[in-house]
Formats: structure tokens, C-alpha cells, sequence
């Protein structure tokens, strides 16, 4: 007796990969990605592999880094709020090879759900095309994948990888930094995309996600899906070009997982130590709350968030005028953070007398 005899047959809609849903999603991200596009982008969406030219240059050097939104996404689906993340993810990506001196060139993005839902696979796809778009980059391709019963119902992963390049001579690698060099904190936009597995335990029992919470001024949503800010067009007129070989900046530190603690010494030559002033800024409320309700130490707080500063700047006294006047012609609000000291490769922190936060 044959299969059909014994029963129905199994589709591979039945079975919960549902491909008429997914032609209708991929046809929106078409029509996403098509709005990225940059003069290295040799073809639309839907090929087998994307097709960039390499950049022209004597020495072009490729910088890769991927990465993906964490336990951030769970507030996203309890807030149904779905055209953030992906930004989230872009920017987070443009930041890690900006450290290096990077210029993105493009992006790949991976999404996979339980049950395909064109209208989450399309605020989800709009943030990464938007993210690429305000940094330059073409989003060349990606992978939608439908996996039942792997992914509980209306949750999803996602995923990024980027690209992007810098002449080898020109690469920022934190080599030239020395001691009496100093430090410079961009601010950030909020938790970035770090620290939600303490911030959900210990936020989610005591507040709904609509709740507006004064402390923050503003919903607990709000100040949690606050996007992953991108430092590129802010620093992009900062890294050599039209001839110049050298950029003001010795160091670039993304401040992501591990906070200043453990993202600083990543850049820092042998010899050379990083002196944190402590006092020099006052932790945004959302971090406030954080440290007040979790009771966790300082040590542990300083691993976990990025408490206010999303990236360091590394420059020389000699540059200090030069990069900080473009930091206030572009009204960037700045912290003087510290300097660097001959000493391990390490974070020290000096303490205020009062105490602050």
C-alpha cells in the first residue's frame, strides 16, 4: 500500500512553511533593498550570490563583522513593534568596522521565524533598508527562513553581516596611541543593543511596556527600543581622505558588550593604560533606574551597559582642538573622558569624591 493510500497527503504548507507567504515577503524586500543601492551594486535582489564591485584603491583592505540584535528582540515582540531592529542591527554593524577606519560598503541581513508573517518580514526588512540607507551602504542580500515549530509563535532571530573597506595605510588599528593622549566619549542613544537580558528581569515584573515611568520620561518601550545610534556620518569627515593619509583619531572603541571595562583595552597598544574619569557625565536615566533596581555592583553594571557612552575617540593633544571643533559644528554633545596613562592594557576608573552617578 502506498503512502497516499494510507492517509492524506502532507503539503509543505501543512507542514508549516507556508511558500506563497514568503514569495509575497521576498517581493517586499525587493522593493526595500532596491532603495539602498549604491554605485557598487551590480544587481538587484534575487540572484544566488549579491554582486559588488571591489572598491579602487593601491591597497584596499575588506573589513567584515557580523553580528545580530540579542534578547532585545523579545521587547520588540512583546510591543509589537517591528521596524526598529533592524536599524538596530545595521548600525551597530557600521560601528564595529568604523572602528577600524571602515567606509560601509554593503550589508547582508538573516531572518528567521517560526511562521511566515509578510507584514513582521517587512517592518523588519524597512528598518535594515532605512539603517543602510542613512549610512551609505547597499543592503545586497539576505536569507528569509520559515522553520516551524523551532521559533515559538511571533518570535524571530535576526542577523547581520557587513562589509566595508579602508586603504591598509590608512587602517585604524590604535597602534599610533600613546600615553597623554586623550579620550573622548560619544554619547548614546540608550541600552544600544547590550544588557537586555538584566534590563528585562529586572524592569518587565515591576513595569508594563506602555507604562510611561517619570524617572525616564518616557514608556518603559520607548526608553528600551531606544535604535542602536550609528557614529558614521558623524565621524566619516574625521577618517583620511582627498589625499590625507592620516586621520586625527589613533583609536576608535565601540562600547557594546562589556561596556568601557572590556571594549577600551581591545584598541590599546602594549604599555598603554585608559584612565576613566568617573565624573565626567551623568549616566542617562534609563541606566539610573537599571543600577537603583537591580542592586548589581558598579564593577558589574560597568561590564554589562555602555552607561551613557556608545563610543571613545582616541586622539592626540596636538588633534584634541581639531576634533572637537567638528564635534560641536555638528552640536555632538561630547564627554572629555579621560586620557590614556603608561600602565597594563586596562580600564582604571577614577572615583568622585561624592559619589556619582
Amino acid at each position: 500500500m502506498t503512502a497516499r493510500r494510507r492517509g492524506a497527503a502532507v503539503t509543505y504548507a501543512q507542514a508549516g512553511v507556508d511558500i506563497a507567504a514568503a514569495e509575497r515577503a521576498k517581493a517586499g524586500i525587493r522593493r526595500l533593498a532596491a532603495g539602498s543601492r549604491t554605485a557598487g551594486m551590480l544587481a538587484g535582489i534575487g540572484g544566488f550570490g549579491g554582486l559588488f564591485a571591489a572598491p579602487r584603491g593601491r591597497r584596499p583592505v575588506l573589513v567584515a563583522s557580523a553580528d545580530g540584535v540579542g534578547t532585545k528582540l523579545k521587547v520588540a515582540f512583546a510591543a509589537g513593534r517591528h521596524d526598529t531592529v533592524g536599524r538596530d542591527l545595521v548600525n551597530h554593524c557600521v560601528n564595529d568596522i568604523l572602528a577600524q577606519g571602515a567606509r560601509p560598503l554593503f550589508f547582508l541581513d538573516y531572518l528567521a521565524l517560526g511562521r511566515m508573517s509578510p507584514p513582521t518580514v517587512t517592518a523588519v526588512v524597512a528598518g535594515v533598508a532605512r539603517g543602510c540607507r542613512e549610512n551609505g551602504c547597499a543592503l545586497l542580500g539576505g536569507e528569509t527562513a520559515e522553520m516551524p515549530g523551532f521559533y515559538p509563535p511571533g518570535e524571530y532571530d535576526l542577523a547581520g553581516f557587513i562589509v566595508g573597506a579602508v586603504e591598509r595605510d590608512r587602517l585604524i588599528t590604535g597602534a599610533r596611541i600613546r600615553p597623554g593622549d586623550r579620550l573622548i566619549g560619544l554619547r548614546s542613544a540608550g541600552l544600544h543593543t547590550n544588557g537586555y537580558s538584566l534590563a528585562r528581569r529586572v524592569l518587565l515584573p515591576r513595569f508594563r511596556l506602555r507604562q510611561r515611568v517619570a524617572e525616564l520620561g518616557a514608556t518603559v518601550a520607548d526608553a528600551l527600543l531606544a535604535e542602536h545610534r550609528s557614529y558614521w556620518p558623524l565621524l566619516a569627515p574625521l577618517l583620511p581622505q582627498n589625499g590625507r593619509r592620516r586621520s586625527p583619531l589613533r583609536g576608535i572603541a565601540h562600547i557594546t558588550g562589556g561596556g568601557i571595562t572590556d571594549n577600551l583595552p581591545r584598541i590599546l597598544p602594549p604599555g598603554c593604560a585608559a584612565e576613566i574619569d568617573a565624573a565626567a557625565w551623568e549616566w542617562p536615566p534609563i541606566f539610573r533606574l537599571l543600577a537603583r533596581l537591580s542592586g548589581a555592583p558598579l564593577a558589574d553594571l560597568r561590564r554589562t551597559l555602555n552607561l551613557g557612552i556608545g563610543m571613545i575617540l582616541v586622539v592626540a593633544p596636538a588633534d584634541w582642538a581639531r576634533v572637537t571643533g567638528h564635534l560641536r559644528r555638528r552640536n555632538e554633545d561630547f564627554v572629555a573622558l579621560g586620557r590614556i596613562v603608561p600602565g597594563p592594557r586596562r580600564v582604571y576608573y577614577r572615583e568622585p569624591r561624592a559619589g556619582k552617578p
